[in-house]
């Protein structure tokens, strides 16, 4: 009987796995010790809406590094499919894949992730996104099918939305970007109440309040 692999949900602590990339032999751990990641899959090198996708990675690059995040794309494809994928991409626009793709030809992260989903496909993966705070612990899951890029601009701003509510101690509410007031906890207490009452927060109601963090 096949053994079932349950993927990874919010608030585990990110799989562990050794995997030939572009950049080498890395062991994800360590990789990811200390700094944010983002592992990304997409269904296979040299397709169309991959190809945008991957540019649109490399192209934050300073972004992602001024916010202690780094990047690992994967696909079931060989190492040497990957190089001449990132060569060519680098040949025809200039642009360079320089952070490491994970040649998982075995599918053996893919299936440690839930990036192979069967319905959509038995041999490509989903376009996952796993964004995995320093302590490895998985913090955000994105799926997109195979036909639908993903949008770069959520990816940035929910990845500064984890970093700030962690460092403020504070939630979001919808559509909240950098420098927009954020919500704070209700109170717990009546005494809590009270203060909140006097405080000088957006007050909405009891329950929903806001401030700035400026």
């Amino acid at each position: 009987m096949e053994q079932i692999t349950l993927m990874p949900r919010i608030g585990d602590i990110a799989p562990d796995f050794e995997a030939v990339t572009t950049t080498g032999k890395i062991q994800f751990s360590e990789y990811n010790k200390g700094t944010w990641v983002i592992l990304f899959s997409h269904p296979a090198d040299f397709t169309p809406v991959c190809t945008t996708e991957m540019s649109g990675f490399a192209l934050e690059k300073e972004f992602f590094a001024r916010n202690n995040t780094k990047l690992m794309g994967l696909s079931i494809d060989s190492i040497h499919a990957h190089i001449a994928w990132v060569n060519a991409v680098y040949e025809k626009t200039g642009v360079l894949f320089e952070f490491p793709i994970i040649a998982d030809i075995d599918m053996s992260v893919s299936k440690r992730y839930g990036m192979l989903q069967p319905g959509e496909s038995e041999t490509a993966a989903v376009r996952a996104v796993f964004i995995i705070d320093p302590e490895g612990k998985v913090r955000l899951i994105m799926y997109y099918p195979l036909n639908v890029g993903r949008n770069m601009e959520e990816i940035k701003r929910s990845l500064l939305a984890l970093q700030t509510s962690d460092q403020h101690k504070c939630a979001m509410p919808l559509n909240w970007t950098p420098g927009e007031k954020v919500i704070v906890p209700a109170p717990k207490t009546v005494e809590a109440l009270q203060e909140r009452k006097k405080s000088d927060l957006e007050m909405v109601d009891w329950y929903l309040a806001k401030r700035s963090l400026s």
